[in-house]
């Protein structure tokens, strides 16, 4: 019972943890049906399509979760799990309850109390202990942890059924079926038989059990006009699309070309299989995947992507041009796919190139400023043209951007002295140097030198 309590008590812990802790995967396709597939949900609960970002994590269990602001985090396991798009609507409906509700900025509700317990607890166990009566001291405070740790759940299972109450709600205002919620919900309720449902105390569970969840929502999902309404087909098809490419990206190779053998001649197959070619360092293998591809659709800006990404890492930065400019041109300008499009054009170590990789680092940064990786990119672009100055305001926008507030400060002050004063870069500069400052004085044991 100790180990279990203390096990759980570090789940919570957890829970907490930001995801910058874990890694997240950036990629185009996958960001664009997010965007699509949730637009809906996210204006039914009220809340701004732009303002919300649906992102996913490398981690293979299944979950998703929110951490505050307007950011939905998605496992790959997840996404990997999900039969169909509605299956990944109805998370995400149930996510964005959780942000429309506030459940995060409201947890202190839950946690507050359950700390007092403990440490009531605690106080009382030591004073027993040192009238004399260790093992009646020891009892107390377990069974003060137990019931802090069963306070917190009490509040975490009335948050989650909250949560899913909205979703029902979200979904129908969307004019979207529930039925991939439920069949979602069955899949988690069939992994609790499998472990065995009869051993799991309900009340020591974050979440209500998914049978009890499944009984709740069942008849107001079934009684939404939504109930029959079919899905986009397309939404499931760049869903399979997108966990093809997943899979190559994040399995080992000899597990994706197991699933997807060269007998399969399917469009999920050698998109899988261009991934998995080319993390294994197998370019021609890779790029006849890609070529594959765009054999069957052209103009696809994401197989475009692919067949670039793969010639630039082979070494090939100048083949990967066309692919690159017409990927960038046919995605309207993505801010990923432009990145790697100017990556290319400065890997050419070509002079007459770099204008035009500033050119299009810029609009992407312009359209996703969080992005350390084109921040470094339009740095070098830059001091390769020998303006030093915006070659430092780069590297100061991506120091600030990972937290490494000295060399942001350091380089703010580089780019003020050598930036025209009052102009938009300079100000820019100004406003790092000043924050990056202040984070520093006020966190002084954080930015110790050692």
């Amino acid at each position: 019972m100790k180990r279990f309590l203390a096990a759980a008590t570090v789940s919570i812990l957890l829970m907490a943890q930001p995801a910058t802790a874990q890694s997240i995967l950036r990629d185009a396709e996958t960001e664009s049906l997010f965007k699509d597939m949730s637009a809906p949900l996210v204006r039914a609960a009220g809340l701004s399509p732009r303002s919300v970002d649906v992102v996913l994590v490398n981690d293979d269990s299944i979950n998703a979760f929110v951490i505050g602001g307007q950011t939905v985090y998605i496992n790959a396991g997840l996404l990997q799990a999900a039969s169909n798009a509605n299956e990944v609507q109805g998370v995400i409906a149930h996510e964005l309850g959780h942000i429309a509700d506030g459940h995060v900025v409201l947890s202190d509700a839950g946690t507050r109390p359950a700390m007092g317990i403990t440490l009531l607890s605690l106080v009382l166990g030591i004073a027993a202990m040192a009238a004399g009566s260790a093992e009646a001291g020891a009892g107390i405070m377990a069974a003060g942890q137990q019931a802090g740790l069963g306070s917190y759940l009490a509040f975490s299972r009335t948050v989650e059924s909250s949560a899913d109450a909205a979703a029902v709600r979200y979904l129908t205002s969307a004019g979207i079926t529930g039925k991939g919620m439920l069949t979602f919900f069955k899949k988690l309720q069939q992994q609790e038989y499998r472990y065995g449902v009869e051993n799991i105390d309900p009340f020591m569970q974050t979440h209500p059990l998914s049978g009890e969840r499944i009984a709740h929502m069942s008849a107001d999902l079934q009684a939404s006009p939504a109930w029959n309404t079919k899905i986009d087909p397309m939404l499931d098809e760049r869903l399979r699309r997108v966990k093809a490419k997943l899979e190559g990206y994040t399995m080992p190779p000899e597990r994706t070309l197991a699933d997807f053998p060269d007998t399969d001649p399917s469009i999920y197959a050698h998109y899988a299989r261009a991934y998995a070619f080319h993390k294994a360092g197998y370019p021609q293998k890779a790029d006849a995947e890609a070529a594959a591809l765009l054999k069957a659709d052209p103009a696809n800006p994401y197989f475009q992507e692919i067949q670039g990404q793969i010639l630039l890492e082979a070494g090939k930065p100048q083949e990967a041009l066309a692919p690159l400019r017409s990927a960038t041109q046919a995605s309207g300008n993505n801010p990923l796919i432009a990145t790697t499009f100017g990556h290319a054009l400065i890997a050419t170590e070509d002079k007459a190139n770099y204008a035009e990789a500033i050119k299009v680092l810029r609009l992407a940064i312009g359209r996703d400023d969080d992005n350390p990786f084109a921040w470094y990119q339009l740095g070098t672009a830059y001091e390769l043209t020998g303006d030093v100055p915006r070659a430092a305001l780069a590297t100061a926008e991506r120091a600030n951007m990972t937290g490494d507030q000295r060399t942001a400060v350091r380089s703010a002050r580089t780019a003020m002295a050598g930036i025209p004063a009052n102009t938009t870069d300079w100000i820019r500069a100004q406003d790092i140097a000043m924050t990056a400052q202040n984070d520093i004085d006020d966190n002084p044991k954080k930015y110790k030198r050692r």
